[in-house]
Formats: C-alpha cells, structure tokens, sequence
C-alpha cells in the first residue's frame, strides 16, 4: 500500500494554564516537546516543533505552534499581535517561494498554518474580551476551532449553556469560526452534526487507569473517573475525527484557496498590481510589471536630481560657512598683528627710556664721583697747609 505524504500545521492559542500540550499529547497519542509555562513572561513566545508521525496509511509531518505566556501581560494588545504576525510571516514566505524565477512548491516546507484551535478557560461565563478580539483578528487568516478546554471542571447542564453563550457571544461580534463542510454527501450528515457540537469540549490526559477490562487514557478524581474518549464524557473523540480523519484535506484547501487567497491578493495590491487598468480594462502582469519599473525608474531619477540640488546648495552653504569662518579668522589675525605692534611699540618706547635713564645715572654718578674727588683734595690741601704754617 502506498503511503500519503501530508503536511499540516496547528496553532494552539490559549491562556497558560488549559491543558494545551496534555490535549495534543492525547490527539495524536505522542508525548510532544513541552514544558511548563510561567505566567511571569514580558512578551509572548511561539514554539514551532516539527513531528514525523504515521497514521494508518498516512505520514503526517506534523508542526505544532504553541503559544507561551500568551493572555499573562498587562497589555493584552501584544498578544494576539504575536500571533497574527506569525500567521501573516508563514503566508510571506510561501508567497515569496511562488514568486520567485526557479520555484519548487513540491518540496518547499509549507508553513502556513492551517487551524488554529483556540482554547477557552471554562468560566461557565463567556468569552473574555482578549478570546473576542483575537479570533476576530484571525478569522480571515487562518480556520479556528474553538475549544473549551477542561471541560470536566464543569457540569454538564452549565456546559451546554455555555456553549451556546460562546456561539451566540461569536454571532453578536462577527467572528467567523471554520465550519465544516456539508457540501459533500459521504460527510455531510457528520459534518453537519459536529457543526452543532462547536465549541467542542475537551478532557485531555496523559495517564492511563484501568476501567473493567481495559485501560484508558483519563483523569482520576476523589469522585470519579473522566474518560477522555468516551463520547459522554466530552467532546475529545469528536474533535480528534474531525481534525485528524474527515477534515484534515479539507482545512489545508481552504488555508490555501481562502486564507493565503486573501493575503495574496492584499500584498500583491500593496506592491501595486492589479488586473485591471484605471479604464477597469484588462492589464497583463507584465505591463503592471515595466509600468511599475518605468514609475520605479522616474522616482529614481527625481530623487537623483533632488539629492544633486541638495547638495549644491549644501556645498553653496558649506562655502559660504568657511569664507565667513575665513573671515573672521582673518579679522583676528590683523587684530593680533596690530596688538603685538602696538605692545613691541611700547616695549621699544620702555627700553629706550631705561636706556636715557641708565645714561642719565651714569652721568650724574661721574659728577658725584668728580665732585666727591675735588672736595677731597681741597680738604688734604687745606690740612697740608696748616701743618707746615
């Protein structure tokens, strides 16, 4: 028997703390890459973990998104953000794969996520502001089951209220969730009766307890035990048909014809082509293309020609700055110069009047000298002359 190669991602979106990894542990009855989550994070982190699995004649390669820390923030606006960046990241790189001249989408990894299965803290009183704003931010990019998780912390007459709350809380916003398809008479009959079942209520466990002659996977409590897959104990069995068996092909063809559609379109709208002119008459891709190239082009040139202007004017600027600097310098230089003539003036003026003055002392001191001499030999004339008398 040949074997199905099929490729599909889920993304887990949900509060820390519902059971998240325990619930795809039991879907795909595998032990999967997880770890506690705190609810101290800042920001919210995405786990991608890719799984080979076999099921029946089909080997699923499995990516798992997990959300972790998502709903712990103040700011509850990053959340969702993280989230939808993701979806919008995984439809970037398989449109840049298609567009590219030697594409090879046989082999490519297709990342897009193709459900999201969101889950909902069982309250028993709707949804939280945070479920509504980020299934309504993601129903056109991505197919959602809501979930409600740990569903055997609530009754069962509680829970069929609020599952009705959740779906009529869904209809008053205009949050679309994925459907699954009636239009195909082999599944229209289930499809339409799990239809009704949404949000589906699940139990997930990773321990197994012995009930009469077998063992199953469920939830031992003081007062019971909850059997995952037993249909009258929760909605588990329903959920894992639908997602794995009966609709698996189905949510990938509507990830790619519907959501990535979508996204294609926007993004080829925002880089500015279109298949119809200004007349609404048919334009080819290449004439958008050496449309958009010769538009390209003539910006190019207009910023060249601005870019040139602007630095003629810059260098007109930078010149003017510099012969105004130039200016200046040249100001102080000759106030300089005419201060150091005018200090070497008065220096020359200062020595020539010490000079005048040291002549000046000389020529008194001679005179002293001279005059001091004469009045000597007056006086040893004058004691000569009485001593001979």
């Amino acid at each position: 028997m040949s074997q199905h190669k099929v490729n599909i991602t889920h993304f887990i979106a949900g509060e820390t703390g519902l059971g998240k990894s325990t619930l795809m542990d039991s879907l795909f009855n595998t032990n999967f890459e997880s770890s506690p989550s705190p609810h101290t994070l800042p920001t919210v982190k995405l786990k991608a973990h890719t799984y080979e699995l076999q099921e029946s004649n089909v080997r699923l390669k499995l990516t798992i998104v997990d959300t972790v820390g998502y709903g712990d923030q103040i700011n509850k606006e990053d959340s969702f953000k993280a989230v939808v960046d993701y979806i919008d990241a995984q439809f970037e790189n398989y449109l840049q794969e298609e567009l590219k001249i030697k594409r090879s989408l046989s082999a490519y990894h297709d990342s897009r996520v193709h459900v999201c299965l969101y889950f909902i803290c069982p309250t028993g009183h709707g949804l939280k502001s945070i479920d509504l704003v980020c299934m309504k931010k993601l129903d056109q990019k991505v197919n959602i089951i809501p979930i409600i998780a740990k569903a055997d912390t609530i009754s069962k007459t509680e829970l069929q209220k609020f599952k009705s709350k959740i779906v009529a809380e869904l209809q008053n916003n205009g949050v679309s969730v994925y459907q699954f398809p009636v239009d195909d008479e082999s599944v229209s009959e289930v499809n339409a009766s799990m239809n009704a079942h949404i949000p589906f209520a699940v139990v997930g466990s990773t321990d197994f307890v012995r009930v009469g002659n077998k063992t199953v996977r469920a939830r031992q409590y003081p007062w019971g035990t909850v059997q995952v897959e037993n249909e009258s104990h929760c909605d588990f069995v329903k959920l894992r048909e639908m997602l794995i068996r009966t609709n698996m092909e189905d949510m990938r063809e509507k990830t790619h014809c519907k959501h990535y559609e979508l996204y294609r379109k926007k993004r080829l709208e925002q880089m500015g082509f279109s298949d119809v002119d200004a007349d609404n008459k048919p334009v080819s891709f290449q004439q958008t293309f050496e449309t958009k190239r010769s538009n390209h082009l003539q910006e190019l040139q207009q910023k060249e020609d601005e870019m040139r202007q602007m630095f003629v004017v810059r260098v007109k600027e930078k010149e003017a700055e510099l012969k105004e600097a130039e200016k200046e310098l040249h100001a102080k230089f000759e106030k300089l110069k005419k201060d150091h003539t005018e200090e070497r003036k008065k220096i020359e003026e200062a020595r020539k009047k010490l000079e005048d003055e040291i002549v000046e002392f000389n020529r008194r001191k001679a005179q002293y000298q001279q005059m001091g001499q004469s009045h000597h030999t007056l006086t040893l004339g004058k004691r000569l002359h009485s001593k001979f008398l």
